[in-house]
């Protein structure tokens, strides 16, 4: 079944029951589901930096909060968490995190579907690699999970194969999905955009194609750079300083001029041209009503090789 444009879309929780309050979290995902909307993403570190504790969960808790108060909204979206980069004690550094140990993998789990209040989760993610255990054995403690799917976040390409072949080997469904930072510009070789800080966390040619050959689904975190393209008081972060992203921004002004709309909703239309899906951690109405706009923008086949072609070299483009 063809997904609408609306269901294109995944509505990214991250600060929802944080910086973002209940009220105001509550009339976005209701929003979210009124317009059509489908996935919700989250993770178990969320949002530890904002909370009193120093512990991540209240991104899940909140989730868990709405879903309980809106009976039957369960049927109408899928649920996708991730684990295994919460911190072990409040205050710990990355080095002190759960990891993705069989032992910590169940526990994580069960954390989430308790705060969430479900029995399954429709896409599990792995949030961070973790090279101390054998992906193999993560991959065998994730088998018996209640996950309807499962996907990498912020992995090499070649540990992704490596989990999915000993998924086929052992009889378990494999992953099909990867999430990672994309969007239409490109940081400079050898930097990560702000908020990534998993050096294999910006989508690649090798993990772009990997995907594509294997028939992955793509998810893309911070693809409108936190509000950067439209938003005057924000500015489009330094790893973006280039002459690539010079022509690129000219490319998006043109086409969003000529199809009436502003330059991250055709970011948005121009990543799903792609097959990957965008993520939005909105805060505001206004900012969900808009990118939903963006996923339903059809932009043309000109405007396409339009924003396709600039700067291109055989090895330019890292979303073929």
């Amino acid at each position: 079944m063809t997904e609408t444009a609306p269901a294109r879309l995944v509505l990214g929780a991250m600060m929802l029951g944080t910086a973002v309050d209940e009220g105001t979290s509550f009339a976005l995902l209701d929003r979210f589901v009124e317009r059509g909307g489908v996935w919700i993403d989250t993770a178990n570190v969320y949002a530890f930096w904002a909370t009193d504790s120093g512990l991540g969960g209240d991104s899940e808790r909140l989730l868990g909060r709405w879903l309980a108060a809106r009976p039957g909204v369960r049927d109408r979206v899928r649920i996708a968490t991730k684990l295994g980069a919460d911190r072990l004690e409040p205050g710990a550094g990355p080095e002190r995190r759960e990891g993705l140990s069989p032992a910590a993998v169940r526990a994580a789990f069960a954390g989430s579907l308790d705060r969430l209040g479900i029995d399954r989760v429709d896409l599990l993610w792995l949030h961070q690699e973790d090279r101390s255990v054998p992906i193999e054995e993560t991959v065998e403690a994730l088998a018996g999970l209640a996950a309807d799917r499962f996907g990498f976040s912020n992995h090499p390409a070649w540990r992704v194969e490596r989990a999915r072949a000993h998924a086929v080997a052992i009889g378990a469904r494999p992953f099909d999905a990867m999430q990672l930072n994309a969007t239409y510009l490109r940081p400079r070789p050898g930097t990560l955009p702000p908020g990534v800080v998993h050096r294999f966390g910006v989508l690649s040619d090798e993990q772009a194609d990997y995907a594509t050959e294997h028939g992955m689904d793509l998810w893309a975190y911070t693809p409108l750079l936190s509000g950067a393209y439209d938003n005057p008081a924000k500015t489009i972060p330094r790893v973006y300083d280039h002459p690539g992203t010079t022509a690129r921004l000219a490319a998006l002004d043109e086409v969003a001029a000529e199809s009436g709309a502003a330059r991250g909703q055709v970011v948005l239309a121009w990543l799903l041209s792609r097959g990957i899906r965008p993520m939005l951690g909105a805060s505001k109405p206004g900012q969900l009503d808009s990118a939903l706009d963006g996923v339903g923008l059809e932009l043309t086949e000109d405007q396409l090789e339009h924003l396709n072609a600039v700067d291109r070299f055989p090895w330019a483009n890292p979303y073929t």
